[in-house]
Parts: C-alpha cells; structure tokens; sequence
C-alpha cells in the first residue's frame, strides 16, 4: 500500500475532513486530502510533528518503553488523531486525521487508522512485517454501515 493509496483509504474514513502523513522528523507532509481555506492542512499537519516529538522527548525523560498508538486532541467541533505509522525506524512517520465531530465515530475510526496504519507498514519495502491482530486481515468497506 503506497502513501496516496493510504490517504485515499483515511479520507473515507467516516466523518475525514482532512488528513496527511508526514514526516515527524523534519516536518515534511508526504500527501495530504482534504481541509479548506479555514483549515490549512500544509500548516496543521506539520506543525503537529513539535507534538509527536515533544510527547517522544517526555515520554523518553521518564524512561518509558513503550511505543504510542495514537494521540488524540478534542476540540469543540474536530477529533484530531495522530498515529506513528511503525515499522521502518529509519522513517518517522505519522498518519494525521482530523475528523468532524458531528459525522465521525471515534472508536471506528482509530480502528479503521490502525488497520490502514498495519497494511502500510506490512506493505512498506524492506520493512520487516508484523503478525496482524486477529479480524485485521480483511479490510472495511470505506463507511460501510457507519
């Protein structure tokens, strides 16, 4: 699964208003779908690497081992989600979906980011693939009975 194939599955996601993946590291959106005049997406996206570094930079300062799943900012009327795409280390990248509060499920959708996030890094060349959860094979139909 390459990234526009990737964008185009977290655009369906039910509710999508925007999304990207982008490069934590330098801050580098790789493609984006989505946003408005109202919300640029060539700013958010970016600018949410200082939050993925900066949650990484705390979390190392504690000496916690663990890895994040996903980071999630509610405001009044958006879910914005950020997910580190795992895989390469070499490559530090983040899937970020900004979602409608109004039209999105939040469960569904960080189900729906994770599975997208498995079959990319599974699909990403030299990239040593990971045992999927059981029920994760199978890929949802885009806001199938959503």
């Amino acid at each position: 699964m390459n990234v526009e194939h990737s964008l185009d599955m977290v655009a369906n996601i039910k509710g999508a208003f925007a999304a990207a993946i982008v490069d934590y590291d330098s801050g580098m959106t790789l493609g984006s779908r989505g946003g408005s005049p109202e919300f640029d997406l060539d700013v958010a996206a970016p600018g949410n690497s200082e939050v993925v570094r900066t949650k990484l930079e705390v979390m190392e300062k504690l000496g916690l081992r663990e890895g994040i799943e996903d980071i999630l900012i509610t405001l009044d009327t958006q879910y914005h989600l950020i997910r580190p795409i795992h895989g390469n280390n070499e490559e530090k990248l983040f899937f970020y979906l900004v979602l409608n509060r109004a039209q999105a499920n939040l469960a569904m959708a960080r189900r729906d980011l994770r599975v997208i996030e498995q079959q990319f890094y599974m699909a990403a060349p030299g990239v040593k693939a990971g045992r999927p959860s059981p029920g994760d094979q199978a890929f949802f139909p885009a806001n199938a009975g959503r």
